[in-house]
């Protein structure tokens, strides 16, 4: 099987998230994930696409170098936020109702539908994709995808949903990769990629709703048997909380975006002995003191008005009573402290974190298996099974020789914390992190693998089996040593 890569840019309002991976039939494998802080993105809106570019284009070579290939082509998500649903139907009249439905008439009804939906604006509009809701055929009715493929009738009829954005924005995004070189492959809908990274096929069909807490939007997107039925956005998120902690302690947003990620947490009735920490920032004298308690008080109330916009909106989905499997928060937003407990209370669902699943191995940082990284995972994951072609180029290496051996390392194997958190206490004030809040490891253990080691380089090619599905660290003794 031939192998490529597959690179992915998140474009988000206040990191972009670059992911490489190295794909071989169906194993995954992610080289490179590294978050870089973004410009010119407001609501997940391009507003600015010169200083995207410029930003982008840093840590385009910085990728570049490190994996030393030229990245010719990118995977990019659409925007979030903006972003109407509207419904669009098709009906064929089949020539041979003896031949059964097949999957490529199913996608023709969906590309007719698409192409005779007639927009109200087309100059200002585009479609970002299509979910089929349900399908008819002479006998039956409310039919999904994968149970009309295969049934026998004259006609066939679809319904679709169909969600529609702004066409500058798309616009934008081509004008940014222009200015790079880079072609775009492909632009994805990010709520369904997200999806399919973050929840089961179980939760789905039994109804969750997915709540992607990002800076600049939070998105709520709806699943019942299998099917995305809902979809909406909300235009803050967690940049409000640091432009709130700015604008009450007086200090720099970015010095209130460290204070946010390493002091804050809601709730602040549960603090233990944190609520009773003050914070000394030292700017210029005089220095500036800031209650632990305070903080708290002020993310707790950003973070109430972002959970009860979530619930209107679920509410007026009319599927607040499917939702068999409750919430599911990813996002950046998500690794706030106490979240998750406080939408449990708010709310009365059962809610768990949204970490990417284990479909792939990564030789890269911790980082790629966090909320914040759904987006970008989400759209390698999707890319690799709409069979895309190579991403990048490798320039061309004098031959050396392999030896291939076997050797014992030793691997660790890790899982995201459980979806029950406990309050927070940072160990910055010396009281423990609680343990349900830490990755959870198992004893080391030790396992053969086949490596090639190139002459004069130590460098050690790892390869994991797909079936494997964990996060593996593999500790090279002598290039430490050296």
């Amino acid at each position: 099987m031939e192998e490529k890569y597959i690179a992915s840019i998140d474009l988000g309002s206040s990191k972009f998230g670059l992911c490489v991976a190295r794909v071989n039939g169906e194993d995954i494998q992610i080289v490179y994930y590294k978050e870089t802080p973004s410009e010119g993105i407001r609501t997940s809106l391009i507003s600015n696409p010169m200083k995207a570019a410029n930003r982008l284009k840093e840590a385009v070579r910085e990728a570049e170098k490190e994996l030393m290939i030229q990245i010719l082509q990118v995977v990019v998500g659409m925007p979030r936020s903006e972003v109407a649903q509207v419904t669009a139907s098709a009906r064929i009249e089949r020539t041979n109702a003896d031949d059964y439905i097949s999957s490529e008439e199913v996608g023709n009804l969906k590309s007719m539908a698409l192409e005779t939906y007639p927009l109200s604006n087309p100059e200002k509009q585009i479609m970002y994709g299509a979910v089929a809701q349900s399908f008819s055929t002479d006998d039956e009715i409310q039919l999904v995808e994968s149970e009309v493929v295969g049934t026998l009738s004259s006609s066939l009829e679809g319904n679709f949903k169909v969600f529609v954005g702004n066409r500058s924005a798309t616009t934008a995004l081509d004008k940014i990769f222009n200015q790079l070189d880079i072609a775009i492959a492909k632009k994805y809908f990010l709520p369904e990629v997200v999806a399919h990274a973050v929840l089961t096929d179980d939760e789905m069909a039994s109804g969750v709703a997915l709540i992607d807490v990002g800076a600049g939007v939070t998105s709520v997107a709806i699943y019942h048997g299998g099917i995305m039925r809902y979809y909406a956005s909300i235009p803050f998120g967690g940049k409000v909380i640091t432009n709130d902690i700015r604008t009450e302690c007086s200090i720099s947003e970015d010095l209130a975006e460290k204070i946010k990620k390493r002091f804050g947490a809601c709730l602040p009735g549960k603090l233990a002995s944190l609520s009773e920490k003050v914070l000394q920032i030292r700017l210029e004298p005089p220095f500036k003191e800031v209650p632990v308690r305070y903080i708290s008080e002020i993310i707790d109330c950003r973070c109430r008005e972002i959970i009860e916009a979530v619930l209107y909106y679920i509410q007026e989905s009319g599927l607040q009573n499917s939702l068999r499997s409750g919430l599911v928060i990813t996002g950046g937003g998500a690794e706030l402290a106490n979240f998750i407990p406080l939408v449990k209370d708010i709310s009365g669902y059962e809610v768990r974190k949204g970490y990417p699943r284990y479909m792939f191995s990564a030789s890269v940082g911790s980082g790629v298996y966090s909320t914040a990284a759904t987006s970008a995972i989400g759209m390698v994951l999707a890319a690799k099974e709409d069979h895309l072609p190579d991403c990048v180029t490798k320039p061309e290496m004098p031959a050396e020789s392999v030896e291939e051996e076997m050797v014992e390392v030793e691997v660790t194997n890790e899982t995201p914390a459980t979806p029950d958190e406990t309050l927070f206490a940072p160990e910055e004030f010396g009281d423990p992190v609680p343990e349900q809040e830490k990755p959870r490891k198992q004893a080391p253990q030790t396992k053969k693998v086949k490596v090639a080691k190139k002459e004069g380089t130590g460098i050690l090619s790892i390869f994991w089996s797909k079936v494997e599905k964990t996060a593996l660290k593999v500790y090279d003794k002598a290039n430490e040593e050296e």
